[in-house]
């Protein structure tokens, strides 16, 4: 009898041990399952992070290009508000004429023109031209400014003068759009990531 005791005894810690042996191979599959879900998500945070610097480096150029922009804005502003001067200080109600080469090139516009109507520049070969030849426009205009009593003012202004103007108005106009053109697509960039 004492063998039965024994044997039933044996038996149920034999239950015992394969209910715990069950619970605890459930336990470890809930666990590989986890560790194989931490591994998945470790991948795609890692995916994330190169796209959030390849992000920030687009961010950082797209800066360096806006830079570059607002300076340009600013010196081209600068030479609009001299120019301005220029005008102010000339004969009031001249019509501006372009000479003939300059007619081929572009329209002939009255000093009333609102800045609107005034066409931006789309070629760099051109804009490049214009502004080297406003430059030289300045500068020559500066030195009569400076020496006014060895030259005489003209009785009628000739187009030479105004056309630097125009061209101000327009390279200024162009930076404009192309500094909206770059703030637009830095937003996209920005939300896009």
């Amino acid at each position: 009898m004492t063998g039965i005791i024994l044997d039933s005894i044996l038996m149920l810690l034999l239950a015992a041990a394969i209910g715990y042996g069950i619970k605890l191979e459930k336990k470890l599959k809930a666990l590989r399952d986890g560790q194989l879900a931490f591994a998945g998500a470790v991948s795609e945070l890692n995916s994330a992070a190169g796209r959030a610097e390849q992000a920030l480096a687009t961010l950082r150029a797209s800066g360096h290009e806006t830079d570059l922009l607002h300076d340009r804005i600013i010196k081209a502003r600068a030479v609009k508000q001299e120019l301005e001067v220029l005008i102010a200080r000339a004969p009031a109600g001249l019509p501006v004429r372009a000479s003939q080469a300059e007619a081929r090139e572009e329209p002939v516009l009255e000093l009333n023109t609102p800045t609107s109507q005034v066409s931006p520049l789309l070629d760099d070969e051109s804009r490049a031209r214009r502004m080297a030849s406003l430059m030289e426009r300045i500068e020559g205009a500066r030195a009569v400014m400076k020496a006014p009593a060895a030259r005489p003012a003209p009785a009628s202004a000739p187009a030479e003068t105004f056309a630097p103007v125009r061209q101000a108005l327009a390279a200024n106009h162009a930076a404009q759009q192309s500094l909206n053109r770059a703030r637009r697509s830095l937003d996209e960039d920005l939300f896009a990531a």
